[in-house]
C-alpha cells in the first residue's frame, strides 16, 4: 500500500551568538548612533529655547522644551512664499529633466546613431564643468533675454546641470535591458518610440525613480544659483529663506534648526514613500544579465 508523503519538518535555525557578530553589531550600532547623532542635536536644538542653548550648550539635553521656534521660523523664513516657489520650480524641472534624460539615454544606448560617441562626449562633458566657472556667463545670458528674477530663468540652468548626471545613470541602467527585446518588438513592428514607451519605460521603472529623487534633492537644496539669478524676496527659494536667521552679528540657532527640520520635511516624507524603489535602483545595475 502505497504510503502519502506528509509535510517535510524543517528545524528553524537560530543564528548562534559568536564574538564576532557582536562585535559587529554592537560597531553597526554605533555607527548608527554617530550617523544620527547630527539629526538629534538638530532637533533637540529646534525645541529648546535661545536661553537653554546659550547656558547649557548645543550637546546637553534641553532643560527646557518649546515649540515657538517653528512658528518663528515659518515667519521669519517666509516659508508660504519659499515652499511654493521651491515646490513650483521642483515638480515642473524634474520630470521635465527626467523625460529629457531618459530619451537622451535611450538614443545614445540602444539607437544606431552616426555620432553617438561625440554626442555621449559633449553630454557626459558636462559632468565635469564647475558651477563656479559657468556662473558669470549664464547670468549675462540670461539677463540678456530678461530672465534673472524669475522663476522660469531657473529652470534652464537647472536643466543644463542636471540632465548629464542623470542621462549618465539612465544610459548604463538602459545598457543592461537585453537587446533580444527591442528586437523582438521590432519585428512585431514596433517603432522607437513604442519600445521605449511600453518596454523600456516600465522595465526601468526603479532606476527613473531613483534618478527623480535625487534630481529633486539637488533642485530643493540649490543654493548658488538662486543666490546669483534671483534678488527679489517674491521669488526666492527655500535655500535663500535659510539665510534670513543669519543676522550682522549672531544668528538664531534654535530657529535655523526649526527652519531646516521645516524645509527637509517634504524630502523625508518623499523617501519614505519610495524607500522600495529607491533601494531597487541603487542595486539594479550591480548584477548584469
Amino acid at each position: 500500500m502505497a504510503t502519502i508523503p506528509g509535510p517535510r519538518l524543517t528545524a528553524r535555525v537560530t543564528p548562534r551568538l559568536t564574538p564576532r557578530s557582536v562585535g559587529l553589531t554592537v560597531g553597526l550600532g554605533l555607527l548608527a548612533l554617530l550617523w544620527f547623532g547630527p539629526l538629534l542635536v538638530l532637533v533637540t536644538t529646534a525645541l529648546r529655547t535661545g536661553a537653554d542653548l546659550a547656558s547649557s550648550g548645543t550637546v546637553s539635553w534641553p532643560g527646557s522644551w518649546t515649540l515657538d521656534n517653528f512658528g518663528n521660523a515659518w515667519d521669519v523664513g517666509d516659508f508660504s512664499t519659499t515652499y511654493r516657489n521651491s515646490l513650483l520650480i521642483t515638480v515642473v524641472k524634474v520630470p521635465l529633466g527626467v523625460a529629457v534624460s531618459a530619451l537622451l539615454a535611450y538614443a545614445l544606448a540602444k539607437l544606431d546613431l552616426r555620432f553617438r560617441r561625440s554626442v555621449m562626449f559633449f553630454v557626459f562633458l558636462g559632468l565635469t564643468v564647475p558651477l563656479y566657472i559657468a556662473i558669470v556667463p549664464l547670468f549675462t545670458m540670461l539677463r540678456s533675454v530678461y530672465l534673472t528674477d524669475t522663476l522660469v530663468g531657473l529652470l534652464p540652468a537647472y536643466l543644463a546641470f542636471g540632465i548629464p548626471f542623470t542621462t549618465l545613470v539612465l544610459h548604463q541602467f538602459f545598457r543592461r535591458i537585453p537587446d533580444e527585446l527591442i528586437e523582438a518588438a521590432r519585428v512585431d513592428g514596433a517603432g522607437n518610440f513604442r519600445i521605449f514607451w511600453q518596454f523600456i519605460l516600465p522595465l526601468s521603472l526603479p532606476a527613473l525613480v531613483t534618478v527623480a529623487i535625487l534630481d529633486t534633492v539637488a533642485t530643493w537644496n540649490e543654493l548658488l544659483i538662486a543666490l546669483i539669478m534671483l534678488s527679489s524676496p517674491e521669488n526666492s527659494t527655500i535655500p535663500l529663506g535659510m539665510l534670513n536667521f543669519n543676522g550682522a552679528f549672531s544668528t538664531d540657532y534654535t530657529g535655523l534648526s526649526a527652519g531646516i527640520l521645516i524645509a527637509v520635511v517634504p524630502i523625508l516624507g518623499l523617501y519614505a514613500l519610495l524607500q522600495r524603489w529607491i533601494v531597487g535602483g541603487l542595486t539594479a545595475g550591480a548584477i548584469k544579465g
